[in-house]
């Protein structure tokens, strides 16, 4: 099944509004889990925000942030629409 970020958008857009949009998606095969399986968001948003990730010491599998990375790194950033494009 593929879905494309605009569709993933939209439905954010629908079922949340649009200040939940996210301006990115990154499509992964996994997320970065801690050892007992609890997903580590603040890596996530280190990665989004292009901080350094820090501690990755209990990461279950560290390849999944470096190729998060990589994606982000790939990607330019996105700027929010204003509110009138958004209209439109």
């Amino acid at each position: 099944m593929e879905i494309d970020e605009k569709v993933l958008r939209d439905h954010v857009d629908a079922e949340i509004g649009p200040i939940a949009k996210p301006k990115t998606i990154y499509f992964t095969p996994d997320s970065p889990k801690t050892l007992s399986g609890k997903i580590m968001r603040r890596l996530l948003r280190d990665v989004a925000e292009g901080r350094n990730l820090g501690d990755t010491t209990t990461l279950a599998d560290a390849s999944v942030v470096n190729e998060l990375h990589k994606r982000a790194a790939r990607t330019p950033p996105k700027t929010r629409p204003s509110r009138t494009e958004e209209m439109t």
